[in-house]
């Protein structure tokens, strides 16, 4: 499995091993108007999603082959609430080298929630002041630059995001 937001940090899952992982020809990007977990249909947020292009720095996790069937059911259970990915099976590069097929979730430019390519003041609205049944919009923003400092990943635009989303909600 490879994670690029919060299974990063909070998988939710029993894994052998965990590994840091660069998946090459999709980016992270805040491109799914969030409508359960960080948002409501009222006052969608976003999250983040894969988006073509580029090469995103996260985290691989071998699973148990015998856990698989339960770990799978639990990704399905959490990350498609409203079906905005496509699972799909991608090659990432292992920190040691070692390239490993990996079950990821890939945006869906086709689902009513796929919000596009969003110039970072859009995505700063739609964020600032979102919350939804997981909280607040700005804390998954938050927590994500956290992690990724703390993983040695510096993501500029994550970083100048949170800090235009933290300006709007601070006034």
């Amino acid at each position: 499995m490879f994670g690029y937001g919060s299974l990063m940090w909070r998988p939710g899952f029993d894994y052998v091993e965990r590994a840091g992982a660069l998946l090459h020809g999709r980016r992270r990007a805040f491109c799914i108007y969030s409508v359960h977990h960080r948002g409501t249909p009222e006052r969608p947020g976003l999250v983040l999603g894969l988006a073509a292009g580029g090469a995103v720095r996260g985290a691989a996790y071998r699973v148990d082959g015998r856990d698989w069937p339960q770990v799978h059911a639990y990704l399905l259970e959490r990350e498609q609430p409203t079906e905005t990915y496509i699972e799909a099976r991608r090659t990432v590069r292992l920190q040691d080298g070692r390239r490993v097929e990996a079950v990821t979730f890939l945006s869906d430019i086709g689902h009513p929630q796929w919000a596009g390519v969003l110039e970072l003041e859009d995505q700063a609205r739609l964020i600032a002041g979102a919350r939804g049944l997981s909280g607040r919009n700005i804390d998954y923003l938050s927590d994500l630059v956290a992690h990724l400092r703390a993983e040695g990943v510096r993501d500029s635009a994550m970083e100048r995001l949170l800090a235009r989303v933290s300006h709007l909600e601070n006034g």
